[in-house]
């Protein structure tokens, strides 16, 4: 026993170890990204099996994805335990469970709806093929959150839900839904949970049977749990404590569909008297990385919920060695954009490294297509993970048959295209996740369509659909060999490369613009630490001063956690401590508040124009422009962004020799005035 523990625990830190270790039940391990979850999880397993503690056969792991599973039934095996431990999805094992029951008891099981989709197609006679996907998503929504069909209209109103067309008319389809399945038979996968469920609580000495069966519990990334899940969990459980789950409540980016990381963060308050262990030991990324996720994670921006006061909050510490501190680039525009992260891929790809130790990773899958482009101009082999193929999306097949059959040439039918999909990327209130993504997808098309027309005035929408597959050819997500990941934030979740770059991060992007309430917005904050937390070494973060929607090119914001960003590489520089930095940009944001409450300011001087400068400021604004470049190429971005030329003309103009009055020059705030404050007034003094 004392060989087999000495081993199962071999290389562990110690809050690993007591993980791993701990008779506590139940047990909640809060695993922060990079921490070794899966390690620990399996490693738990395996000591209370090989101890003999647990009889194999009696313990069920419980995960969210197939490819989870038998990631963790592998690494079970490596460590030497039989095949009998149990490990599967939720569904999966209620869908065993209950075929076991139907076998027992002789019922015909009946049949999978596995294509919902076409089922409410059918239901809806719909033309189109967004409609149902819209409608299907609403009732998988309501369904994993327990709600029936004549309650959902009042809680999709609650809960901040915009579905396709009049909630009560969602209400109606969905009961005509479940109606259709019960005359036909079929069940759904949320069906199996529910049945599962209600078998184990309508009958006791099955829910015996059951509860013997498995009564050692362990469940994966418990942040991600809903409802309908939860309810079965318990179910399985009854009054048995022998549980342990794993979650990190900063990476809970799931509640638009169902999952509620209340279950994690309110766990004792479900199960009193569980025992918490936190992991925050990172071995996956450089201190530099971690500052800046901590720092976006804990610090607080208007309208937004801190998570830094969180009893459950995990503050990373990296145990790796220093890394490149990570960039913040700006690009003119979408196109320079996506040039530039090639050039950057192509220009890290050196002699040892492998394209597959790169990835771009963006808000929305809209984002993902010109990165695709750009990459095929440069020769750089890619594969885009968890998309669907651009032609094959429904909205697309359903904007080019609009196409096909509406009158005029084809920039006319473009600009009616673009004219009927609503927002420009920033606007439009409360709208869903899957809506807004879709309706980006078709302004991307428009945006092709424009280019196309820039290489071919005269083209038709014949020959626009044949360059259209001719230039996104079907290897845009099939390459399975060295290739550049490309990736939204969400699909990223669970993966790591070396190299990291992080694009359109753009008010209105990050955080997504239909995020409107502080629960939503800090739901996207966490999402931009996922994505950030994905880099190993490097970590380059970019946007576009101007991004074009559909016909419109519209002026950019870049998002606002980059404020948090830039102090946090501000402060690392000073050597600050990347696990505490939330704290120390916090502290520095209100002491740069308090200078600029507390500083009286002089009267604001009129805007001078360059021509009115004196021959004296004239060579204080020479001075101040070269600094400005040589700032500038430091920072890798262009000279405005450090100050435009209209703030270096006043300062010029102005000539001031305290921080009071470097405060009263427009263009100057108190952040700028802390980084730069010294070296403009030393120039000022120096070139007068």
């Amino acid at each position: 026993m004392v060989h087999t523990l000495d081993r199962l625990t071999a290389g562990l830190n110690d809050a690993q170890r007591e993980a791993v270790t701990t008779d506590a039940a139940p047990l909640a391990i809060l695993a922060g990204a990079g921490s070794g979850k899966t390690r620990v999880l399996t490693r738990r397993i395996a000591r209370r099996v090989l101890n003999h503690e647990v009889d194999p056969s009696h313990v069920l792991a419980v995960t969210f994805t197939r490819k989870a599973a038998a990631e963790l039934r592998r690494r079970l095996g490596e460590l030497g335990l039989p095949a009998a431990v149990n490990a599967g999805t939720f569904h999966s094992i209620a869908y065993a469970q209950l075929r076991q029951r139907w076998s027992d008891r002789g019922i015909t099981p009946p049949e999978i709806l596995d294509r919902k989709v076409g089922f409410v197609a059918r239901l809806m006679s719909a033309r189109n093929s967004t409609a149902p996907l819209d409608v299907t998503a609403e009732i998988e929504w309501a369904k994993a959150r327990m709600i029936p069909a004549e309650q959902y209209p009042l809680e999709a109103a609650r809960a901040g839900r915009t579905p396709p067309f009049d909630a009560d008319r969602v209400a109606q389809l969905y009961t005509a839904y479940e109606e259709e399945k019960l005359r036909r038979r079929m069940v759904d996968f949320d069906d199996l949970l529910r049945l599962a469920t209600r078998d184990i609580n309508s009958d006791h000495a099955y829910a015996a049977a059951r509860r013997w069966r498995y009564r050692h519990l362990f469940v994966d990334e418990f942040q991600d749990v809903n409802p309908l899940q939860f309810e079965l969990l318990r179910a399985w459980l009854g009054d048995n404590l022998d549980l342990c789950v794993v979650g990190d409540p900063n990476q809970a980016i799931y509640a638009w569909n169902g999952a509620d990381a209340e279950y994690l963060e309110r766990f004792d308050d479900h199960f009193p008297g569980v025992h918490f262990v936190k992991l925050t030991l990172n071995y996956r990324s450089s201190p530099q990385i971690i500052g800046v996720a901590n720092t976006v994670l804990n610090t607080s921006f208007d309208g937004d919920l801190a998570v830094a006061g969180s009893r459950m909050a995990l503050h990373l510490a990296p145990t790796r060695g220093d890394g490149p501190m990570p960039t913040v680039i700006s690009y003119a525009d979408e196109t320079a954009e996506a040039h530039g992260i090639a050039r950057r891929i192509r220009d890290a790809h050196a002699p040892g490294r492998t394209w597959s130790d790169q990835a771009v990773l963006v808000r929305t899958n809209a984002q993902l297509l010109i990165f695709e482009e750009s990459f095929r101009l440069s020769g750089i082999p890619f594969r885009s993970r968890g998309s669907v193929r651009f032609l094959d999306r429904p909205e697309i097949k359903d904007a080019l048959v609009a196409m096909r059959r509406g009158p005029g040439r084809l920039a006319e039918r473009l600009v009616e295209l673009d004219a009927g999909e609503a927002g420009d990327g920033d606007s439009g209130g409360e709208a869903g996740a899957l809506n807004a993504d879709r309706a980006a997808n078709v302004l991307e098309l428009v945006r092709l369509g424009r280019e196309y027309l820039g290489f071919d005035p005269e083209g038709d929408l014949g020959s626009f659909q044949s360059w259209l597959a001719s230039t996104l050819r079907s290897d845009d997500g099939g390459n399975s060999g060295d290739a550049v990941d490309l990736s939204t934030f969400h699909a990223a979740k669970g993966l790591e490369w070396p190299i990291v770059h992080l694009a359109g991060l753009e008010e209105g992007l990050v955080p997504i613009h239909f995020a409107e309430t502080p629960l939503a917005r800090a739901e996207e904050r966490r999402l931009l630490y996922v994505a950030l937390t994905r880099a190993e070494r490097v970590l380059s973060l970019s946007w576009a001063e101007r991004r074009t929607f559909g016909t419109k090119s519209l002026r950019r914001r870049r998002s606002p956690y980059l404020e948090a960003v830039d102090l946090a590489i501000e402060l690392l520089n000073q050597h600050a401590d990347p696990v505490n930095l939330g704290a120390a940009v916090a502290e520095q944001r209100r002491k740069l508040r308090t200078i600029e409450m507390d500083t009286p300011r002089p009267p604001p001087r009129r805007r001078v124009a360059a021509d009115d400068l004196s021959p004296g400021d004239r060579l204080v604004l020479d001075a101040l422009k070269a600094w400005r470049l040589t700032q500038a190429r430091a920072a890798d971005v262009p000279a405005f962004v450090i100050f435009t030329d209209a703030t270096l003309v006043a300062v010029a103009s102005s000539r001031p020799a305290t921080e009071s009055q470097l405060l009263a020059v427009a263009g100057i705030g108190a952040v700028k005035a802390q980084r730069f404050g010294e070296q403009l007034l030393r120039i000022v003094e120096e070139s007068t």
